[in-house]
């Protein structure tokens, strides 16, 4: 059930069955413990340990975006061509000690008999170090989205590189959908996909030409599978659900 939830389409629906399910974190035995791991776990939750892909975005082949970099920063002391984004990769790192105060959050929960000196201690260093660090990590990363260097003309390009062999799945769920059995559907796109990654030609005219296909789906249907905003129709539900309205 869980498999099929990363997979629909319907954000309201998703909420539904997980509220059905009775999906609920796992509550802590002391607030002090809780709050500390929930410190260590916000940088996951926004993704600030994950910021350092960006530096895959950023790769000369790829340069989909990258971080703001100023005319006299430098990127590497070695390779004076590199723009390397270093508010990023300092975000990641920090957010490991983050992850680590959790941890010792997490082992202040066992007791013996009682809270004692061995709690506290703990606490006295990975509450306010926690905060003040994750209060720095916010502020870097709002920056780095305010200045956000985005490339839309190479994302179009990077997916072009495929020949439209990304819209596989589309396609193939559009055939079932008019009745094909879908062990025959995936049979006949796989075999036009293969082609494709040999031959380099256009995986949508390949598919109107396979017989097969062309007598299930019409012009409109196959604009439809190959159509690359319905990958964006939940954008504007997600930012809603964050407050970015």
């Amino acid at each position: 059930r869980l498999v099929a939830l990363r997979h629909h389409d319907e954000p309201e629906l998703r909420l539904r069955l997980v509220a059905a399910d009775r999906l609920r974190p796992v509550a802590q035995h002391h607030l002090d413990a809780r709050g500390a791991d929930a410190l260590g776990h916000r940088s996951a939750d926004v993704g600030l340990h994950r910021l350092q892909r960006r530096r895959h975005l950023q790769r000369t082949e790829v340069l989909e975006a990258e971080e703001y970099f100023s005319e006299k920063q430098k990127g590497s002391s070695a390779m004076p061509h590199k723009r390397n984004p270093i508010t990023c990769e300092q975000i990641s790192g920090l957010a490991r000690i983050l992850r680590g105060n959790a941890q010792a959050a997490l082992e202040n929960v066992a007791l013996w008999h009682e809270r004692d000196i061995s709690h506290s201690s703990v606490e006295r260093v990975i509450v306010p170090d926690s905060c003040i660090l994750l209060d720095h990590m916010l502020v870097k990363f709002t920056d780095i989205i305010d200045k956000l260097l985005v490339y839309p003309e190479n994302m179009k390009k990077n997916l072009d590189i495929t020949h439209g062999l990304l819209y596989s799945q589309p396609v193939l769920l559009a055939l079932t959908k008019k009745g094909m059995k879908r062990e025959d559907a995936y049979r006949i796109v796989q075999r036009n996909a293969m082609d494709v990654w040999k031959s380099k030609k256009n995986f949508m005219e390949m598919l109107k030409a396979d017989p097969e296909v062309s007598a299930v789906l019409n012009d409109s249907e196959f604009s439809e599978a190959f159509d690359p905003k319905k990958s964006l129709n939940n954008v504007d539900y997600i930012f809603k659900r964050v407050g970015l309205d």
